[in-house]
């Protein structure tokens, strides 16, 4: 069984969404990224812990070293895992993503079809930035602390604890569960307020408002982006403006089974009754029974993946133009990307265990293709959707 995951015509948002896409508006494309925007003093507290890596146990890694903002809030290297734990040598599970563009995402749930969609994190677990802020503070290969109480103290010995206090109360490191809520909350605000979690100031973006042309590669890459016969990419990374005008987010909030490569570059798979399973496990437990769902990963945005240095959950991959190729030569030419085994045969979609691989996605363009058939895309046009790519980066400066 295959999940279908089907585009929606508009984005929905609540009231404070929608507000938050009226200030973009009322700032203008250039005036968001560029003010000195005032942050509410949780959000401030939020940017201190954000570059705390007194908060680890390692007294070295701190969210930023994770999701660096010189690097769209994404790592700034090509490992394809993340390291961290007491001693910085403990390996993740699963390629770390931007944190830039989530304040739009709905909480995770079923829509009217059936189909997942929304949450955060690529198995759409959290709720909310301060739910998807909890973990990192526990996971034993990240920062690594042995309880909540720990991360409390931590700060609580640190240089803005009177700080924190004077924003949640003098009473607060009394109540430790209390003072680690207030932690991620401000680490939340912190992402919501500063505007370069958000910026929206892309080549694309300045092409949407009418202010700049794309090159003629750029624009073949779009029309290759947006054909569904072709790249057939905006049935699940939208590439025009939502409800009320709202810039593209690129993304539909879906699931997707896409059967990529196993990463054996990640130490996990040295086992080979390791699976990441996304959706129904191993991080994730509440949808473990659900066996159609066992291989999707959230659909992340598309903004700034020209900057990404290895793709898709297991980042499998360490460069754009691969990933791309990958798409539509999956079905069409499976021995370039997938081992084969002892009598020669090709072992497609080797990171998912046989029961599971019927849930891969192969009726969508351009997985519906067959082996010995023309690949979707040749590998000029790859070139040319890679340089449309390539516009979605924010901080675009217009030529004098």
């Amino acid at each position: 069984m295959t999940i279908k995951y089907q585009p929606r015509a508009e984005a929905r948002f609540s009231p404070t969404q929608f507000a938050h896409v009226c200030i973009f508006l009322f700032l203008g494309l250039h005036g968001m990224p560029g003010t000195a925007a005032e942050l509410s003093p949780a959000a401030q507290l939020g940017r201190r812990i954000f570059h705390d890596a007194s908060l680890s146990a390692s007294g070295k890694q701190s969210c930023a070293s994770c999701h660096d903002p010189a690097h769209a809030y994404a790592p700034g290297n090509k490992l394809a895992v993340q390291l961290g734990g007491a001693d910085g040598r403990a390996h993740g599970y699963r390629a770390t993503p931007s944190l830039r563009y989530l304040e739009h995402n709905p909480p995770f749930r079923f829509d009217e079809e059936g189909a997942p969609n929304g949450g955060i994190n690529w198995d759409g677990r959290a709720a909310s930035l301060a739910e998807q802020a909890e973990r990192p503070f526990l996971a034993a290969h990240e920062m690594a602390n042995a309880s909540t109480d720990e991360v409390v103290e931590r700060l609580r010995n640190g240089s803005y604890a009177e700080a924190f206090q004077q924003v949640f109360g003098a009473a607060i490191f009394a109540q430790p569960q209390q003072a680690f809520r207030r932690i991620t909350y401000a680490l939340q605000q912190f992402q919501q307020e500063e505007p370069d979690f958000h910026r929206y100031d892309s080549k694309y973006d300045l092409y949407l408002a009418n202010k700049v042309p794309l090159e003629l590669a750029e624009l073949r890459g779009l029309a290759l982006f947006n054909d569904e016969r072709k790249g057939n990419c905006a049935a699940c990374h939208p590439s025009v403006r939502g409800e009320h005008g709202a810039p593209p987010l690129f993304t539909d909030f879906s699931f997707d089974n896409l059967g990529v490569p196993r990463n054996t570059r990640i130490p996990a798979t040295a086992d080979p009754a390791y699976f990441d399973l996304g959706l129904c496990g191993p991080d994730r437990t509440d949808l473990a029974k659900k066996a159609a769902l066992c291989g999707a990963f959230k659909v992340p945005s598309l903004r700034n993946v020209a900057t990404r240095q290895v793709f898709f959950h297991n980042g499998v991959f360490d460069n754009l133009t691969d990933a791309l190729r990958f798409y539509v030569r999956r079905d069409t030419h499976p021995q370039e990307w997938y081992p084969r085994d002892k009598r020669g045969k090709v072992q497609k979609f080797n990171d998912l265990p046989a029961r599971y691989r019927a849930n891969v996605n192969v009726k969508e363009g351009p997985f519906d293709r067959k082996r010995g058939m023309a690949p979707a895309l040749t590998a000029g046009e790859i070139e040319d959707m890679v340089k449309f790519l390539a516009t979605l980066t924010d901080g675009y400066q217009v030529q004098q």
